[in-house]
């Protein structure tokens, strides 16, 4: 069954919507090489390499059912880090604090509660952690002028060794506003690249676009300004129509130089998330 979904929302991918990108002549761009499926209801909400070359895919059917009981109704867009998977939960609209679960290579998990601080969202929209494995990077819905910064739970010996309270660090100041980011994940120790889920146009001239963060230097603990530059609108190609079109997470993996960034479609296409794949080329 889920091969016949599959096969069904290839066929369906087959209209484009809106798409853009602009680039400097024999400037470094990412090109589309390929797409794939999955189904949303296990992986709709992000995809994270690991060191073999899989991809894990995370969605609503991902969730424990321990952490179902405990509140926890939502997973966001994972990473992987030194054979880690790292997982961002939230919980309903009441909800005083958001969760971050780690599962070692060996499948035991720790759940980190971070209480939140005056002002912050409740949303819990991904994880992702710096290439050297000290810091967790994660971010809040709507309009942001931050990205999340915590010592990344059992990598940075700050932390509880067994789960526990994880206080915020200094964050990630951008220098212009982002909308609706879904997901972020490093390129270099000193880029990530962001899915924006922004139909508006407003903040950057791309529809639902993707993001490229630029830090001065690699996340030390200290307070840190990102430049935020818009690269390229995310596809929208469907054969289903009646509806919007969702971006959902991304992941840049660096030992095959592959980025790929989630999409769902509208209508019953829903049923199934596109993944996109880019490599970095030179014209």
């Amino acid at each position: 069954m889920k091969r016949q979904l599959l096969l069904f929302a290839a066929l369906l991918g087959a209209v484009s919507i809106g798409t853009s990108s602009a680039f400097a002549a024999g400037a470094p761009h990412w090109a589309e090489t390929g797409t794939a499926y999955t189904d949303t209801l296990g992986g709709g909400q992000g995809l994270a390499s690991r060191a073999d070359g899989s991809l894990l895919h995370r969605g609503l059917a991902s969730i424990p059912l321990d952490l179902r009981i405990k509140g926890w109704n939502h997973v966001g867009d994972p990473d992987i880090a030194r054979g880690h998977t790292f997982d961002a939960y939230q919980g309903a609209d009441t909800a005083t604090s958001k969760m971050f679960a780690v599962t070692t290579p060996a499948g035991k998990r720790y759940d980190y509660v971070h209480p939140l601080d005056p002002g912050e969202k409740l949303n819990n929209s991904f994880a992702t952690v710096s290439p050297d494995g000290q810091w967790l990077v994660s971010g809040e819905w709507g309009d942001q002028n931050r990205l999340q910064v915590f010592p990344a739970p059992l990598l940075n010996p700050a932390t509880p060794a067994t789960g526990g309270a994880l206080p915020q660090a200094p964050q990630i100041t951008l220098d212009k506003p982002v909308r609706d980011i879904q997901g972020c994940d490093f390129v270099t120790e000193t880029r990530l690249v962001c899915a924006s889920d922004d139909a508006s146009g407003t903040l950057f001239p791309q529809v639902r676009p993707l993001l490229q963060i630029d830090l001065p230097h690699a996340l030390d603990g200290g307070p840190v300004t990102g430049s935020v530059t818009s690269l390229f609108a995310l596809p929208q190609r469907s054969l289903c129509t009646d509806g919007t079109f969702e971006a959902e997470g991304v992941d840049y993996d660096m030992t095959s130089a592959t980025l790929r960034a989630e999409v769902i479609p509208p209508g019953v296409c829903a049923l199934a998330t596109t993944v996109y794949a880019y490599r970095q080329v030179t014209d």
